[in-house]
């Protein structure tokens, strides 16, 4: 049976068929009017001719007489078809008339059209004419005696309603008779239609069995459909088996074979590129420091696109083009950002307000009481709406594919749905989901499911927060939960959710031109005045309450409490961007960490000897891998984070198979490198001792667990993260491609074939 879709041309076939029967009944109806309307002025003349043959010897005997001519004319108009008479000499004089004959009707009107014809033929005069009483026809009959000498004419009028009548009710069967061809018509086409879709189905079936060899030409289009599809299958099992490390070669080689080398579109709060302005008044490209940046940039290097971000750099204007575009990385440019110049009361309420002093503290247990505002609602929604805007100015096909990260954007997939209704997009949230009852909290939050689920995939670096995404869908909306595909569908549409643990590039593009762990380490420890046989331990955060930094802290003055022979000879850096100044926890955070830090400082220093490090401030990949390979150990403590990818950097920075990672339980990273030395951040003893254990852990041990490590970072690198995911947006839109065609085609078949 054919469905909806497909049966939408054969109703159009048949409405068009009734309208042109319709068309053709109205004009066929005219035609007919105008020719019978002739045909009936004909027989009317000839009946008069005929009566008027019939009485010639009696009009001729007495038309001397008024009195006898009138009696006449009155017998003559007792036809239920005349209605008046008159009887005109041949020198247009009126010699008598019925009562009821117009008085408009002279004689010298209508003589000097009549005639006789030669051999004795009798001619007449006969014309329309209309009258109060309605439409009539007149006729002139010529009166000579036997010598042939005219004496007159007879002016019969004639009543012509009767023909109305009939015209009217021949325009109704004309009308009925269409119609009912039209209905019959259109049944039998739609009839015939289905009939030779379901045929057209039933061959199409068996050739795909194998049964039937393809005769048919429109069977071709599909077919090549089909062939592509299954081939593409083929190939995308191949690839599943395919071995070894991915690449960025791999990455782009299979994007290629899935996506047809088609740009990627990114939309991220974060730019990948300031343009600064530096104290020598030229400008710079600062890399800026985000786990999002460290994830996303190396893709965009691969498979190259547009990345559409928020320009916040001093000297970001200067450098766009008239189109607010700029190619990046500087000295390579393979991909371009689309920067979206926000106002302060914009940024301040979009992403200050909104996204940082409520969505985030909401998404993560912190300890840090979400703060939500109408106003910033609305320049959040406002800004989304911005982002829409310039996806849609970059888009050059019908069906791109959009990679929306993080929460600063959860309402653009929906608004991308609704202007690009057949667009992949993926949403992926880099944070932790929160559970229903935390989500209760925000008093938008049904806004923001709905808006996730615009997109075609929603991703999660872990399995639980998939979990939590989908109790909070079932919890507050109408939609269905398809636990076994792990999909949400919701107005017929499905939107899958899925796991994608976020990782980094293998190889780090950053350890091509560093130096030697050897170097790094000399470095660093002539930077900060250390003694060479010194104990680093680095940390690499922004100044955010939820990466645990008063904790480390605090585990680095229990260390030297608890072990006093690493006092003098332990010292921890911290190299710590600051973030989000315009918001008032994180001007307290910094300050409770310098205050903290000086504590300790004052408590276990000695002369130069600082135990704490505090670099406060912006530092480029470069200088992050140098700390990375010169540290003895690496303390990831953060309260609560969606995966932490400084604790993967750390790994890939150590080619050396040498260096500790003390790694906090609450980040999805420790659900992966198990080799690490897992802690509870909040148990200050137990973090001192893991610092400890990784202080004087031998070099086998490390080798042994590093190699681990390193081992799982290089087979589920970035390219893997990325590949997976959008491999499998873009077996979606193949889905979606291969069922429009199915639609067009077996809609076009049931229409054309015969």
């Amino acid at each position: 049976m054919l469905n909806c879709g497909a049966m939408r041309p054969v109703i159009r076939f048949a409405v068009v068929l009734v309208v042109g029967l319709g068309l053709v009944a109205a004009f066929a109806s005219v035609l007919f009017n105008k020719t019978a309307h002739s045909w009936f002025e004909r027989d009317l003349a000839l009946r008069a001719e005929i009566a008027m043959r019939g009485g010639r010897q009696a009009f001729v005997e007495n038309w001397g007489s008024r009195a006898r001519l009138q009696a006449l004319l009155t017998e003559m108009s007792h036809d239920e078809r005349i209605l008046s008479a008159a009887a005109c000499s041949s020198d247009l004089r009126l010699v008598a008339r019925t009562e009821s004959f117009p008085s408009d009707l002279s004689c010298t009107r209508i003589g000097p059209k009549v005639h006789v014809g030669p051999g004795d033929r009798w001619a007449a005069s006969a014309e329309p004419t209309s009258l109060p009483g309605g439409d009539a026809f007149v006729s002139a009959i010529p009166v000579a005696d036997e010598e042939g000498h005219t004496l007159g004419f007879v002016v019969l009028v004639h009543d012509l309603s009767f023909i109305a009548r009939r015209e009217a009710r021949t325009r109704e069967f004309l009308f009925l008779m269409f119609g009912f061809l039209a209905l019959a018509g259109a049944a039998v086409t739609i009839i015939a239609a289905r009939l030779a879709a379901r045929s057209w189905s039933n061959q199409l079936r068996k050739m795909l069995r194998g049964e039937l060899e393809p005769q048919a030409q429109e069977f071709q289009p599909i077919l090549g459909d089909v062939r592509e599809l299954l081939e593409q299958l083929v190939s995308e099992k191949e690839s599943e088996t395919e071995t070894g490390t991915w690449t960025a070669d791999r990455l782009k080689q299979t994007l290629n074979r899935y996506l047809r080398g088609e740009r990627i579109m990114i939309v991220a709060n974060r730019e990948p590129y300031l343009h600064e302005h530096a104290a020598d008044g030229k400008i710079v490209a600062v890399h800026p420091a985000s786990g999002l940046v460290t994830a996303l940039e190396p893709i965009m290097r691969a498979c190259s696109g547009v990345w559409i971000g928020h320009g916040s750099g001093s000297a970001d204007r200067e450098v766009t083009d008239k189109d607010d575009r700029v190619r990046v990385p500087p000295g390579e440019e393979t991909y371009v950002i689309h920067r979206v110049w926000l106002s302060k009361q914009e940024e301040q309420g979009y992403y200050y307000g909104f996204s940082n002093e409520g969505l985030w503290p909401l998404c993560h247990n912190a300890h840090a009481r979400p703060i939500f505002r109408s106003d910033d609602w609305e320049r959040y929604k406002e800004v989304n709406a911005r982002f829409v805007d310039a996806v849609c100015a970059e888009v050059d096909r019908e069906d791109p594919v959009v990679l929306v990260q993080d929460y600063h954007f959860a309402l653009v997939p929906r608004l991308l749905r609704e202007r690009l209704p057949r667009a992949t997009i993926i949403m992926f949230w880099h944070i932790p989901w929160p559970n229903s009852e935390r989500l209760g909290i925000c008093p938008w939050g049904n806004e923001l499911l709905e808006g996730m689920l615009g997109a075609s995939i929603v991703g999660f670096h872990t399995r639980f927060d998939c979990n939590n995404f989908m109790d909070c869908v079932d919890r507050f909306l109408e939609a269905r939960i398809d636990r076994e595909q792990n999909a949400v569908i919701q107005q017929g549409r499905s939107t899958l959710v899925r796991p994608y643990p976020i990782s980094v590039e293998w190889p780090a593009q950053w350890l091509r031109d560093i130096p030697s762990v050897a170097d790094c380490r000399k470095a660093v420890v002539e930077e900060l005045g250390l003694p060479r046989d010194a104990l680093i331990g680095v940390g690499v955060d922004r100044l955010d309450y939820t990466k645990g930094v008063e904790e480390r802290f605090l585990a680095v003055e229990r260390l030297l409490e608890r072990h006093p022979a690493y006092r003098g000879r332990f010292t921890f850096v911290q190299l710590a961007a600051p973030s989000r100044t315009e918001i008032e926890r994180y001007k307290d955070l910094n300050d409770t960490v310098t205050r903290l830090a000086e504590r300790i400082n004052a408590r276990f220093g000695k002369d130069s000897y600082r135990p704490i490090v505090l670099l406060r401030s912006h530092h480029q990949p470069p200088t992050v891998f140098k700390y990375y390979r010169a540290a003895d150990v690496c303390y990831v403590s953060s309260l609560h984070d969606g995966m932490n990818l400084v604790a993967k950097e750390f790994v890939s920075a150590r080619d050396d198979e040498r260096g500790v990672l003390v790694l906090s339980q609450f980040t999805g990273a420790a659900r992966e490198l198990s080799e690490a030395l897992v802690v509870n951040p909040y148990d200050i003893d137990e973090s001192s001792a893991a610092l400890a254990a990784a202080l004087a852990m031998t070099p086998m041990e490390q080798r042994d667990r590093m190699r681990a490590m390193r081992a799982f970072v290089a087979e589920f690198n970035v390219y893997r993260w990325a590949g997976r995911m959008l491999v499998d947006a873009a077996r979606l839109r193949k889905r979606d491609r291969i069922s429009w065609r199915l639609t067009h085609h077996l809609a076009s078949a049931a229409v054309l074939r015969p």
